[in-house]
């Protein structure tokens, strides 16, 4: 057994409480500075010596002994609450569909970046957006809709034995017996209230209240058969504002009201409403980047007067048609955790087109998506273009379409790297738009690319070069110009791309070939994020040329050093992809066993994004549970998600940008994807989980590399991985 087994497994007796005892609400960038009572542990690497299934197959699947009943569909084994205690991956049990903008869910006091925590038993109403794991304070929070009884004071109390959320859903019994729930479609949603008693409650509708800042808010009309407010607050981090509004609809009994809401203090509208016992209250509201009568179009078709259980039912088929793409033999907690981690993955980016089509670009002027179109927002690159995007790309090639062209139209004016003052929808970051959309060509997904290579080249002269992490990741966007241009056949832009995608080479040598006595200290020498030994692996694109100069048995030794000194960090995007670099390096057994312990086993997590922890959290990186996710560890809209996903099917795509995959031990026995057209990709494993891998072969083609094509696996057959 492994150093890195042998203790993680000596300190699973400590981990019990640490749930509890980081239950509180934080601020800042998923950062999480307190002690633990836990024993560190030091990870290692053993060393080795010199779109969706045809509805037979996927019952087929479901009838293997260790699968779950046949009323579980995909949708049902998603559970939302995952991730939403405290810092813990910073999500929400929101009800939301497939790449929503809608995320209708409650707002706690205390809460995450989320607007709620799992802990909390004080309530603070129901908002209509927020952003998942995105870090900061997040974004998000919406026209927050709260009702109480007239007479009652005093903070309204969750019954948290009533709280229930499903892939769409959310309910919640509160206030001594308030029954709320919630559903979604892509763009609205329906909050409904049930009276326990009769009495006078008091609704409230804030448009102020917001996870960062607000900018403004207007009352554009206060009729409450169409009340609509128009809205501007701060994206994620500040950085630039986003714009929305919103229509609504109050409904008692399913018949309007015909009555005006007044504006108070905060600019909070108020309507008393008498109500007997059994009463329903309903506020439907559809939401608009484009002004007040695209938000009224969105609510009217999407929601119109369709009951409550009509909705719920129509999102969570849509969220089993996607989910239902990939089908899995195993048991029911480790298909729960599968699902729900791809149920994060499908949440964005968001649809932004109102049914006419239209929509407001990220300078804010209204534009018209041609007829089988989507326009996408809310983009969080810096994250997830190193996961999400590629899983994408593999899961959802059509969608991915609209994505990439999507990408291209942030280029046209000048693409900001975080965000404009005129965004659509809440967003984070854009960096490194460029090499997802280079990972999208290489895969037969079709968009301009002639645009793209356009806006990539202008691109380069805004991006930051300063620090060492800088360097790095302007060099992979250079990279990714460059071979874009070299597709396309512009062998004059690939030349001078390559030339300087490579400037950060002298830099590299000098600054991480040997790292020295702060290449363990988080922020080191001006990094946004990390350590120098972390970063050190990051010019992912150029690993021929570090195996080159630093030699491959050297470099080897110095990837075991990593793992041994417990210098790598799970819980932030910088060095994801290295425990996969041991296959790419001829060590696939490293990469095997590595990652089967990331994904099973409580290890050590020492880093947050400011420092390191006087004791590191342990504890797993993955888990079916509210914690869900290591201290400090944002899913940063999919993109750690995506890797789980990856990893648990035995593939991820090292660099992206190159359109191939790493092969490795799959965590089921047996999966199946629907590649579309016909086309479907089992994945098998042939002996034990935790076994030695002897051999890996597509369609009975050995894969002597574990390296597999994009190309190869969209003819579909079987990869097939054998273990002894």
């Amino acid at each position: 057994m492994s150093r890195y087994l042998t203790h993680a497994l000596s300190s699973m007796p400590h981990i019990a409480g640490l749930a509890s005892a980081n239950a509180g609400a934080r601020s800042g960038d998923g950062l999480s500075e307190a002690s633990r009572a836990v024993t560190p542990t030091v990870p290692s690497v053993p060393r080795r010596s010199p779109r969706r299934l045809s509805y037979p197959l996927l019952l087929a699947l479901l009838a293997t002994p260790a699968a779950a009943p046949a009323q579980d569909t995909p949708a049902d084994l998603v559970d939302p609450f995952v991730g939403t205690l405290a810092d813990f991956g910073q999500l929400s049990p929101a009800a939301v569909a497939p790449f929503g903008m809608m995320q209708l869910g409650p707002d706690t006091s205390p809460a995450n970046h989320a607007g709620y925590d799992h802990a909390a038993t004080t309530l603070l109403g129901f908002s209509h957006t927020r952003g998942v794991g995105v870090g900061c304070s997040g974004a998000g929070g919406d026209l927050m809709i709260s009702l109480r009884y007239t007479a009652q004071s005093g903070p309204a109390l969750i019954d948290k034995s009533s709280e229930t959320a499903r892939a769409g859903t959310y309910r919640v019994r509160y206030d001594g017996g308030i029954y709320a729930e919630m559903a979604a479609t892509r763009g609205a949603g329906v909050l409904r209230f049930t009276l326990p008693r009769a009495g006078t409650v008091d609704l409230r509708i804030d448009p102020r209240h917001s996870y960062s800042k607000r900018l403004a808010a207007r009352w554009a009309n206060l009729a409450s058969d169409d009340f609509r407010a128009d809205l501007v607050a701060g994206t994620v981090c500040d950085q630039g504002a986003y714009h929305l509004h919103t229509a609504s609809r109050i409904l008692v009994n399913g018949r309007p009201i015909h009555r005006t809401l007044t504006v108070g203090a905060n600019d909070a509208a108020t309507l008393q409403i008498a109500g007997k016992a059994g009463d329903a209250i309903e506020i439907r509201t559809g939401m608009s980047t484009v002004d007040g009568r695209g938000a009224t179009l969105v609510r009217d078709t999407e929601v119109g007067s369709k009951p409550f259980a009509a909705v719920a039912v129509e999102t969570r088929k849509a969220w089993n048609r996607i989910l239902g793409g990939v089908a899995l033999s195993g048991s029911r907690d480790q298909r729960a955790l599968f699902y729900t981690s791809l149920y994060r993955v499908m949440e964005t980016p968001v649809a932004i087109d109102d049914p006419d089509h239209r929509h407001r670009d990220n300078k804010g002027v209204v534009q018209t998506s041609p007829d089988g179109q989507t326009r996408y927002a809310n983009w969080s690159l810096w994250d997830n273009y190193r996961s999400q995007m590629p899983l994408l790309a593999l899961l959802q090639p059509e969608r991915s379409a609209d994505i990439a062209q999507s990408l291209v139209a942030l280029y046209a004016d000048g693409k900001a790297q975080w965000s404009t003052p005129h965004e659509p929808f809440l967003t984070v970051r854009t960096e490194h738009a460029g090499i997802a959309l280079l990972d999208m060509h290489r895969k037969g997904i079709a968009f301009d690319a002639d645009a793209a290579l356009a806006g990539m080249a202008a691109d380069s002269h805004t991006l930051h070069r300063g620090t060492p992490d800088e360097q790095i990741e302007a060099a992979y966007d250079d990279w990714a110009t460059a071979e874009l241009a070299r597709d396309l056949g512009r062998t004059d832009i690939a030349r001078t791309f390559t030339a300087k995608a490579q400037n950060y080479r002298p830099m590299w040598r000098s600054v991480f070939q040997t790292p020295g006595a702060d290449g363990d200290v988080v922020k080191a020498r001006g990094l946004y994020q990390g350590t120098l030994w972390q970063y050190r692996w990051a010019p992912i694109f150029d690993l021929p040329w570090m195996t080159a100069t630093v030699g491959r048995e050297q470099l080897l030794g110095e990837l075991h050093h990593f793992f041994d000194a417990g210098l790598f960090n799970m819980t932030n995007e910088p060095d994801i992809q290295v425990p996969w670099m041991f296959t790419a390096l001829g060590q696939p057994q490293a990469t095997a066993n590595l990652v089967r312990t990331i994904l099973t086993t409580p290890i050590a997590h020492p880093y947050t994004n400011n420092g390191k922890l006087p004791v590191p959290f342990v504890g797993r990186s993955f888990a079916l549970s509210p914690q869900g996710f290591a201290d400090g560890m944002d899913d940063d809209a999919g993109g750690m998600t995506a890797w789980y996903v990856f990893a648990t099917l035995g593939l991820y795509p090292l660099v992206p940008g190159e359109p191939w995959y790493v092969v490795t031990t799959p965590a089921f026995k047996q999966s199946a994807i629907d590649l579309g057209n016909g086309h479907k990709l089992t994945i098998q494993r042939a002996g034990p989980a935790h076994g030695r891998m002897t051999r890996a072969t597509l369609n009975g083609r050995s894969l002597p590399n574990f390296r597999v094509q994009h190309a190869d696996l969209l003819l579909g057959g079987t990869l097939k991985v054998t273990t002894r």
